[in-house]
């Protein structure tokens, strides 16, 4: 089998980080719990000079290396990929992260796993020396049995795979999608391990 799994807050708790920075930089306290939207701008009410500074901060080498794991995601990956399965990381990470991004995969275990980075947010104008090493043309032709993916945003383009059952890691900012009949709502990874026969 072949498993695309998404990076931020599938892999490690970016948005738990984020919450750090908006009160540090901006004052902004908003609870974990309370971030309905994706769009981080809207959740943290920032204008877009603060949202364009809060980006920045939290791509610089020392957060990316400081997000926490997601519990049990490395361990279980690995038990999948020792039966057998391939699994793929596909960010929307521009690929001027991929050091650090890189570096975080192998520190926790997952030096096995492939790094894709996809530009499925359209945050490249705040990278203006990013590039994104597949386009969609390309990830259309690649073919998944499974994906882990938290975002609303990125459902859209899995939709393009008909095949494929989608394991939407639990968060707060998807509660309230309608979800397709090959979606699966996912608590945590021992669960989607589960889905994965």
């Amino acid at each position: 089998m072949r498993i695309y799994v998404d990076f931020d807050d599938c892999l490690c708790e970016t948005a738990r980080y984020f919450t750090k920075i908006a009160a540090r930089m901006f004052g902004k306290n908003v609870p974990y719990e309370d971030i309905k939207f994706f769009n981080l701008q809207k959740s943290f009410e920032l204008n877009d000079d603060e949202y364009k500074q809060f980006m920045l901060e939290g791509h610089l080498s020392e957060s990316l290396l400081a997000y926490d794991e997601t519990p049990n995601a490395s361990k279980v990956l690995n038990e999948l990929m020792d039966k057998g399965h391939e699994v793929c990381v596909i960010t929307g990470r521009p690929d001027c992260t991929y050091d650090d991004s890189r570096r975080w995969l192998d520190e926790h275990g997952l030096n096995r796993t492939k790094l894709y980075f996809l530009n499925k947010y359209g945050r490249d104008t705040f990278f203006p020396k990013g590039n994104y090493n597949l386009e969609l043309e390309d990830f259309y032709k690649m073919d998944f049995d499974y994906a882990v993916e938290d975002s609303p945003l990125a459902f859209k383009y899995l939709d393009n795979f008909p095949k494929l059952k989608v394991l939407v890691f639990d968060r707060p900012w998807n509660q309230e999608c309608a979800l397709q009949d090959n979606y699966v709502r996912c608590p945590g990874w021992e669960f989607i391990k589960e889905q994965i026969k």
